[in-house]
């Protein structure tokens, strides 16, 4: 995402055309899996963040690991983001900021910690720059898992350009100093916030981030685990309730 979206905070808060437009769709058949590992390719080859591949897709092992949803941000049925979650707690740590930073969640995790952990954070080039608001649609996904997950820990892979985004939206602060990114071309800083300490403050500054319980244990729950719902099911965010602040 480009830095440059995030002096539009109050466009974004107060907004509400792009709102009945977006559903978030769980990633789950091969040709949803294609289309994005094609759309992160695009994305990451133009950041100049990886190499130049054959295949012009880009997937790695986390995309499947018992403890990840990945989902897309379509705007009137087209994908434009996505992002991947994942839940972390002492039984299960698969996750690339574990296998990075590991010397610092470990121990947290050890203790009980659970952790919330997005990654592949990735918007279509051109698409993204219609939406203004994009960003925040999509780590919005981020705040329901701690919410539904009952989450201590709300983390994030940060390229230090957009650490000042994560510290003024999400109250994050910086408790790792970049590192390498394994087969990538950039560093990425690990930032943190205490859901339960910043939750009020940030649902105030920011009402997007609200939810339903019935709108998380749609997205949240596995498809076998929900006994009404079909499969794919595609999930429109909520309105919010509240008029957002000026």
């Amino acid at each position: 995402m480009k830095s440059a979206a995030e002096p539009r905070a109050s466009h974004v808060v107060r907004g509400g055309a792009l709102f009945d437009r977006v559903d978030y769709r769980p990633i789950e058949t091969p040709e949803e899996k294609d289309h994005l590992y094609a759309m992160r390719y695009k994305a990451y080859t133009r950041g100049g963040l990886i190499p130049l591949s054959g295949s012009e897709r880009y997937s790695d092992d986390y995309d499947d690991a018992p403890n990840a949803w990945t989902f897309g941000i379509y705007v009137d049925g087209e994908l434009y983001s996505s992002i991947r979650l994942h839940v972390l707690t002492s039984e299960q740590r698969m996750s690339c900021t574990t296998d990075l930073f590991g010397d610092v969640l470990n121990p947290r995790l050890d203790r009980g910690e659970v952790f919330i952990d997005p990654a592949r954070f990735v918007a279509d080039p051109e698409k993204a720059q219609r939406f203004p608001e994009l960003p925040y649609l999509t780590v919005r996904l981020a705040y329901l898992a701690c919410e539904y997950f009952n989450a201590d820990t709300g983390l994030a892979l940060v390229r230090p350009a957009h650490e000042a985004f994560y510290r003024r939206v999400f109250l994050n602060e910086t408790i790792a100093e970049p590192r390498l990114f394994p087969n990538a071309l950039a560093k990425v800083a690990l930032m943190a916030s205490d859901y339960r300490a910043v939750r009020e403050k940030v649902l105030a500054r920011f009402p997007i981030m609200r939810s339903s319980a019935f709108e998380r244990r749609m997205l949240f729950q596995r498809t076998g685990e929900r006994h009404s719902a079909r499969s794919g099911i595609v999930t429109s965010f909520e309105r919010p309730s509240i008029v957002p602040n000026p």
